[in-house]
Formats: structure tokens, C-alpha cells, sequence
């Protein structure tokens, strides 16, 4: 081989490798495709939202609707549904020909305004519960049990009264950012027990049918891996589980999740406008 060719080989080969070293990223998933297959990838699914973003709810309604389709049969984890209303709940899934509005109305008995909870967003997934005759469970712990706890106490109710610093002082913090600086920290403090409740709760939701899988639908404080229900999962249930934030443009947590996906913001008054508003002069 004479000089002149050995170094175009050379000159080629060296192209050829900072072409590779220098290629392009893969373009990313659809939004869709990405979720499908976050959800795909453990058996117990930690699904988050922001309550009232109605582009959130579609996507994961299809994400769910697609899960079921390829066989999955996983219990759904409803946030919506206080934990009382869960005999109600069942009587009605009992019966032949249950429609969603059926065990929405059994299972909040305050549908409407005065529950918080927009349930024509949620209609969806009561709906793909009946016609998949999936366990549908009610995840919450109520509103009433919630200020005893911030009275009496986590053990009062009977949960685990030892909350680790790590998740005391943000769960704080996170409580006093969504209160929009109006509460105190002691205040704040004194709900954290609120809200690690209602993680308690559903944490052992997800350990009773972790061998059937589980997607749990709750706000994405709840999903958290860092101070949320994850981190009151056992480490062998913990390690099926994959925590999925669904958030507004430039929310500062994304990071707080094993998969975070934005989507297009919600419409909304500033609620801290109204929440000013309404807090006590002084």
C-alpha cells in the first residue's frame, strides 16, 4: 500500500470516528410512548399529576387504557377515594352493570365542588376500572382523620409516629410553598403529619397488592420518591416500583421523581392570588 493511500484510509477512519463521537441525539419519545413505557417498566406504578391539568389526565388515561389493552390487570390506587368509602365502592362494583358515575357517587358522597375534586377528570379511569374489572381502591385518608392526626398525632390512628428528619423538613417546606408563604413553619410542621399519613396509607395500599402490580393515581406530592410514598415502601417493593411525576412547564422538582415528563400548562388563576385574598389581615 503506497503512502498516499495508507493516509486516506487514515483521514477516513478519523472522519468515521468523530462522525460516531458527534452523532446527534435520539430524538425524543412522544409524550404517549414515553409514559407507556415508564409504566411498562416495574409493576407497581406511582402515577403523579397536578390535580386539575387536563391534558395530564388524557394522557394518562391513555397510557392506562394502552397498559390494559396489552393484558396488564394491575389494582387501581384512587387518591379520590377516601379510605371509608371503600365497602360502598366494592357494593357497587358487585353489581351487573355499574356505570363510573355509579361508583363515583358511592364512593364520594360529596361529588361536586364542596369534594375538591374535579371528577369529570377523573371519570375516565373509574370507567376503564369497570370495563377491565380491575380492584379499584380507595387510597385516601380522609379529611377528618387528617385533623386528627395534626391534633393527636401520627400513632393516634395507628401509623408510624417516627418520620425521619430527611422527610419532616421538606414535606414542611413543600407545605409551606403550596400554603404560598402564608403559613408559618411551625404551622407547616405541625401538618406534615397530614400528609405523611396519607403516604403511610398509601404505601401499605401498594404492599397488600404488590404480587397483582398496582398503579397508584395521587397528586405528585405524594409520588415524591425522596419524601413521598416511596420512601415507605419496603426495599424489595421499593425496587418494583417506579415513581412518575407528570408536571407544569418549569416546576422545580423534576428531579424528585424516577421519571418526570412535562406537559402543557394548565389554564388557571394564580391561586395564591385568591388564597391572599381570603387569609386573615395581620
Amino acid at each position: 500500500m503506497n503512502r498516499s493511500l495508507r493516509f486516506a484510509i487514515v483521514c477516513l477512519c478519523g472522519l468515521c470516528v468523530g462522525a460516531c463521537m458527534h452523532a446527534p441525539p435520539a430524538p425524543p419519545q412522544p409524550p404517549l410512548q414515553a409514559l407507556l413505557t415508564a409504566m411498562r417498566s416495574r409493576p407497581l406504578v406511582l402515577l403523579g399529576e397536578v390535580h386539575d391539568n387536563a391534558a395530564q389526565h388524557v394522557l394518562r388515561a391513555q397510557a392506562l387504557r394502552l397498559l390494559l389493552e396489552g393484558g396488564a390487570r394491575p389494582a387501581l390506587l384512587m387518591e379520590q377515594f377516601d379510605r371509608e368509602r371503600q365497602p360502598d365502592i366494592a357494593r357497587v362494583l358487585a353489581r351487573t352493570g355499574a356505570t363510573a358515575d355509579e361508583v363515583i357517587a358511592a364512593g364520594a358522597p360529596e361529588a361536586g365542588a364542596m369534594s375538591g375534586w374535579d371528577w369529570a377528570l377523573y371519570r375516565p379511569y373509574v370507567a376503564l376500572a369497570l370495563d377491565y374489572r380491575l380492584t379499584l381502591v380507595a387510597a385516601n385518608v380522609s379529611r377528618a382523620d387528617a385533623r386528627r392526626v395534626v391534633q393527636d398525632g401520627l400513632a393516634a390512628l395507628g401509623f408510624d409516629a417516627t418520620v425521619p428528619s430527611g422527610i419532616e423538613l421538606p414535606q414542611a417546606k413543600a407545605i409551606m410553598a403550596g400554603h404560598c408563604g402564608l403559613l408559618g413553619e411551625a404551622e407547616a410542621q405541625r401538618m406534615v403529619g397530614a400528609q405523611v399519613a396519607r403516604d403511610q396509607f398509601m404505601a401499605a395500599q401498594v404492599e397488600a397488592r404488590a404480587t397483582q402490580g398496582v398503579v397508584l393515581l395521587a397528586g405528585n406530592g405524594h409520588v415524591r420518591s425522596d419524601i413521598g410514598v416511596p420512601r415507605w415502601l419496603a426495599a424489595a417493593t421499593r425496587a418494583r416500583s417506579v415513581a412518575i411525576g407528570l408536571l407544569d412547564p418549569g416546576d422545580p422538582i423534576a428531579a424528585a421523581f424516577d421519571v418526570a415528563l412535562t406537559t402543557a400548562a394548565q389554564s388557571r388563576a394564580d391561586p395564591c392570588e385568591a388564597m391572599r385574598a381570603s387569609a386573615p389581615k395581620g
